[in-house]
């Protein structure tokens, strides 16, 4: 019997905002199953970062409305995700603009549509670290900054702006690497 167009269950890759940081203290695990109790299939997760990985055959809209209201729910705090399909993390990954570089980070900001231009607005505005860099890749934004200098930077203090907290999330490559591989 020949499954109807739609209902196979894709890999995603949930990006929780804002997870494991002031405040925001939950267990991957804990997440997880939160995950399973609204229907999503092969649930594990990449970190403590707030990376869970699961299949389901809904669609990303439809998945960022359940999955935002059922973790909000249950940890009691205003949940934000980004959903990424598998192909779209295999894009952020290969598309890194910058040239690894063990003196530097380099992240990846996932958001809402357009948020890589206003990001790039704003990082056009601060002070800049030596060798401190922005790019627009395959319409996300990579950010190349020294290690040590992340949230110190003035483009850093953006990452808790509380007027973009439903609009973006960011990951280190590394990160997008290891989801990558466990999807």
């Amino acid at each position: 019997m020949k499954k109807k167009a739609g209902t196979e269950n894709n890999s995603f890759c949930a990006f929780l905002r804002g997870v494991n940081v002031k405040g925001t203290a939950m267990k991957m695990t804990d997440a997880c199953s939160v995950f399973e109790k609204v229907g999503m299939k092969n649930v594990s997760f990449a970190l403590a970062s707030g990376n869970i990985l699961f299949s389901s055959g809904k669609s990303k809209k439809e998945l960022k409305t359940v999955l935002e209201a059922a973790m909000s729910e249950y940890f009691n705090y205003e949940a934000f995700l980004f959903i990424k399909d598998k192909n779209e993390v295999e894009i952020i990954f290969n598309n890194n603009p910058f040239t690894p570089d063990p003196d530097f980070h380099i992240y990846c900001f996932v958001g809402i549509d357009g948020i890589e231009k206003t990001l790039m607005a704003e990082f056009k505005k601060c002070k800049k670290a030596p060798n401190e860099e922005a790019r627009i890749a395959a319409n996300y934004f990579y950010w190349k900054v020294p290690k040590g200098n992340t949230l110190g930077s003035e483009f850093g203090k953006i990452l808790g702006r509380k007027n973009l907290k439903d609009a973006f999330t960011s990951r280190n490559l590394n990160t997008f690497e290891k989801c990558l591989k466990k999807m």
